[in-house]
């Protein structure tokens, strides 16, 4: 079977006629802890996965930018440089893949860096729309691709920032920095702490006993911009009842001292956010000190959090959790990741006990919800980069 490098090369020279200049790849990601806490400028845990989505591109002279996915074969997608607003044709909803790619070159127009236009063809292999980040990868691969081949020099965190500033600019999308960054600058077998204050980061060695397993649970968000936007109201709406910007810098103390003075529901989303950016930090530390215990309690914890407090999850959700748990006991742990009302859970689990989790999961998920649960058994992999032959 051919690799993704393969198939970008052959789906380039079956739409463009030349042979490529380069093939690069970024991966999707999985946020292990902290959820909800970047756009309050908290702390993330993500690891990139070893799923990838490959670009083969061409550097062109003319400014003009034209692409293809093998996802959608029979859509050729072409935009000047600087006047991605000024195209009409069928990819002008903001849905549209090509959406992320025009973002991040109507960015570096208006950033004011100057490129001559790219042909690029597309395959991924990223699940959609399963909390893997399939977007982000996307962009990161596309962001790298234009740096690498037009010399701009542009760091990892750069490429990021610039990535995430299309979505927020040019396609209206609530989003934070966590999946681009990830995307860009992780390392082989790392986790990385992300600060989304100041943009900090340190890698964090993931335990080699331990497996890293994703599970979608078939049940898929609906009018998630919207449920998004919600929550990330409420906080906001609490950082300014202590005259803040966020809420970063309130302590559970300061919250509990204003419960009276707070709806209960922003009290407790305040309560998951604050509460979850510590826990993150401590998952950090308990990854690192490999203590598989404290992880299984510090996850258990944020998945309570998130479902009685933030009140994202949903019951299949929730069983998924139960049946892992079952399995692993303190051996492991996993909570519910992504931003909710649906998609999937993520657990670290000892290697011995990897079988035992996926068979409860086929068996026990199936039987109690007539839905078939897709199980991923991922590792963790490094950031953007060109693919050497």
């Amino acid at each position: 079977m051919s690799s993704p490098a393969q198939r970008a090369k052959k789906l380039f020279i079956r739409t463009f006629g030349t042979n490529a200049d380069d093939c690069y790849q970024a991966p999707g990601r999985i946020n292990l802890m902290g959820e909800h806490t970047d756009y309050n400028e908290g702390f993330v845990l993500p690891a990139a996965i070893n799923f990838h989505v490959v670009i083969a591109a061409k550097k062109r002279d003319d400014g003009l930018f034209r692409a293809v996915t093998d996802i959608f074969p029979d859509e050729f997608i072409e935009w000047q440089f600087g006047l991605e607003n000024e195209v009409n044709d069928d990819s002008d909803t903001l849905s549209h893949w090509s959406q992320y790619l025009k973002g991040f070159t109507a960015t570096l127009a208006q950033s004011g860096l100057s490129i001559s236009g790219m042909d690029v063809a597309i395959v991924s292999d990223v699940p959609v729309e399963q909390g893997f980040s399939s977007s982000s990868a996307l962009e990161i691969a596309f962001g790298t691709a234009i740096n690498d081949l037009h010399q701009l020099h542009l760091s990892p965190l750069a490429v990021a920032q610039l990535a995430q500033r299309g979505e927020f600019h040019h396609m209206k999308l609530t989003c934070g920095i966590k999946d681009h960054m990830i995307s860009a600058l992780a390392e082989e077998e790392q986790a990385v702490l992300i600060d989304c204050l100041d943009l900090d980061y340190d890698s964090i060695s993931l335990p080699k006993e331990l497996s890293l397993i994703i599970v979608h649970s078939g049940k898929y968000a609906e009018d998630i911009q919207h449920k998004y936007q919600t929550r990330k109201s409420e906080c906001l709406e609490v950082a300014e009842h202590f005259g803040l910007d966020s809420l970063r810098h309130v302590e559970l103390f300061q919250l509990e001292r204003e419960k009276s003075n707070l709806d209960e529901s922003l009290y407790k989303r305040a309560r998951h956010v604050i509460s979850e950016n510590r826990r993150t930090q401590q998952a950090a530390r308990a990854l690192e000190m490999n203590n598989t215990r404290r992880l299984s309690q510090l996850m258990a914890d944020s998945h309570r959090s998130l479902k009685d407090d933030f009140e994202i999850s949903l019951p299949e959700i929730d069983l998924l959790v139960d049946i892992i748990n079952n399995e692993i006991g303190d051996r492991g742990g996993v909570r519910l990741t992504g931003s909710g009302f649906g998609g999937s859970v993520v657990a670290l689990v000892e290697h011995e006990l990897t079988d035992d989790v996926v068979l409860a999961v086929e068996q026990e998920y199936y039987k109690k919800t007539g839905i078939e649960a897709q199980v991923y058994l991922c590792s963790a992999t490094r950031g953007a980069c060109r693919i050497d032959d």
